[in-house]
């Protein structure tokens, strides 16, 4: 063996120490958002934090410095070496720049913070997770500064999500998305327009949606003997290492859509890590390359896929199987329901036009989080009034407000803004599957979800972190992200809506 290929074993021996690792969090986190006893909480905090603790001893340790400094002098290194190094010494650099102590104490923060914030939101009580939120954000704050920045402090964190982004293109990306579907909600209303979603409202048993939920599983292919599908006050996907993704979801028994939507939502991002070479093992690459491209798998499956009036024809059978009472709607009249326009409070139950927004008023309140000096007695204040001036909707509570998302309550500032580049590069990624595969709606239609998945797999998800989000983009599509496939999308759904 000679020197090189030594040094190689001895780097994927050392970063898979680094996966456990990553696994058992995910594990401690997946239990606390799961099934910990309330009780629980504060010791399952210091324990997470113990383990954040051993985590960051390894990312900053001499042999990661001795990894970084040996690769960077060789020549014509594979792919999967350059890129394993790449992503270490980015962790290695932003990891040494927070001092252990600080590290530690933020990861205990927010462990603890998420439990105070479901609680808080089934109370309604802001009071309560107030004083959490605030620390959270000078957390952030003093993570940026340590990071480093050229223009914005938000900027330092934006790179945690999405390699490379910067609120200056976020806003050339997001501006022109936000007038557009503003003006298309204008017309809406102009028109008329009357949603029809309040023709599925009715009783879904649980249990029947639980089963329903394993239907599509196999349909789209979830793989359960590699997964599992709980429940949990905000879904979720978490990989735990090899052969273990696991989704949760939420069900409403007046409205099965929510659940059905959860489900496949979480099932897009857990198709996307099974799916991840295992030749990426150990090298820190066995994951999706950023949260905007994981987010335009989950949304190309929510709602490309799942709210196509070709998947309705094809699960129609399943639906009204377990659900008779829908058999007194056409197949046109649920997709026609499931496609309503609406705009609505909560985020999660946002239909495709409108969701977007929901983004911009969350992207738009970290700028002011983490660039000013704002109060975080002022934030439900500004959260209500872009809700009012954007989506013409009343906040009623802080449940349904400022408390609606577990994001902020995991310290994760900069992670909204992929919910909508997932939407715009889902829309470019259609683009190109339907020059490839032109009957692409007909083989969903005729239950044939195996030629959607296989070109996913072959030109997404196999590849993990081996590619920046933009090198992964522009060698899927030929171009760089583009926001115009999604406006014109949605410009065609509406008009879909006014003929």
């Amino acid at each position: 063996m000679s020197d090189l290929d030594a040094k190689k074993q001895e780097l994927k021996e050392y970063l898979t120490k680094i996966e456990y690792l990553n696994s058992l969090l995910g594990l401690v986190h997946w239990d606390m958002r799961v099934n910990i006893p309330q009780n629980a909480v504060n010791y399952r905090g210091e324990v997470a934090g113990f383990l954040a603790g051993e985590h960051y001893k390894l990312i900053t340790s001499d042999k990661v410095k001795e990894f970084i400094e040996y690769f960077s002098t060789c020549e014509n290194l594979d792919e999967i070496i350059s890129a394993s190094i790449r992503k270490l010494k980015k962790e290695y650099d932003r990891t040494m720049k927070i001092p252990e102590k600080l590290y530690v104490e933020f990861v205990n923060l927010v462990s603890v913070a998420e439990s105070v914030w479901e609680e808080a939101k089934k109370k309604g009580d802001y009071n309560l997770f107030k004083p959490y939120l605030e620390k959270i954000i000078s957390y952030n704050k003093q993570f940026a500064e340590l990071y480093g920045y050229k223009k914005k402090r938000y900027d330092a964190l934006l790179d945690n999500y999405e390699m490379g982004m910067t609120e200056e293109e976020l806003d050339r990306i997001f501006m022109p998305l936000k007038d557009a579907i503003i003006n298309l909600l204008k017309k809406l209303k102009e028109a008329n327009y009357e949603p029809k979603d309040h023709i599925l409202k009715g009783h879904y048993p649980i249990t029947k949606q639980r089963e329903f939920a394993r239907i599509i599983a196999e349909k789209l292919g979830y793989d359960l003997s590699s997964g599992r599908i709980d429940e949990s006050a905000h879904p979720f996907t978490i990989e735990l290492g090899v052969n273990d993704i696991r989704i949760t979801t939420r069900y409403d028994e007046e409205n099965f859509i929510t659940g059905l939507l959860s489900n496949i939502h979480e099932m897009g991002h857990a198709i996307y890590e099974q799916n991840i070479s295992k030749d990426l093992k150990g090298t820190l690459l066995m994951t999706g390359t950023s949260m905007g491209i994981h987010e335009s798998q989950s949304r190309f499956y929510e709602n490309i896929i799942g709210r196509s009036k070709e998947f309705w024809e094809n699960i129609y059978p399943d639906v009204t199987n377990l659900f008779p009472e829908l058999k007194r709607l056409s197949v046109d009249d649920i997709y026609d329901a499931v496609n309503s326009i609406k705009p609505s409070l909560i985020r999660v139950d946002a239909d495709e036009i409108t969701y977007s927004l929901h983004i911009i008023i969350r992207y738009e309140m970290e700028k002011l989080m983490m660039d000013e000096d704002i109060d975080v007695d002022e934030l439900p204040k500004i959260w209500n009034q872009k809700y009012k001036d954007y989506l013409g909707v009343e906040v009623q509570n802080y449940s349904e407000g400022i408390l609606q998302d577990v994001h902020w309550s995991g310290g994760m500032i900069g992670y909204f803004p992929s919910y909508a580049l997932g939407n715009l590069y889902g829309a470019q990624i259609l683009n190109k599957i339907l020059k490839d595969i032109p009957d692409f709606y007909e083989r969903i239609e005729n239950g044939d979800f195996l030629s959607m998945k296989s070109w996913l797999n072959q030109n997404i998800h196999r590849y993990g972190s081996l590619y920046t989000p933009s090198e992964l983009i522009e060698k899927i599509t030929g171009e760089k992200l583009n926001p115009e496939y999604f406006i014109k999308r949605c410009e065609k759904i509406v008009e879909a809506k006014l003929r």
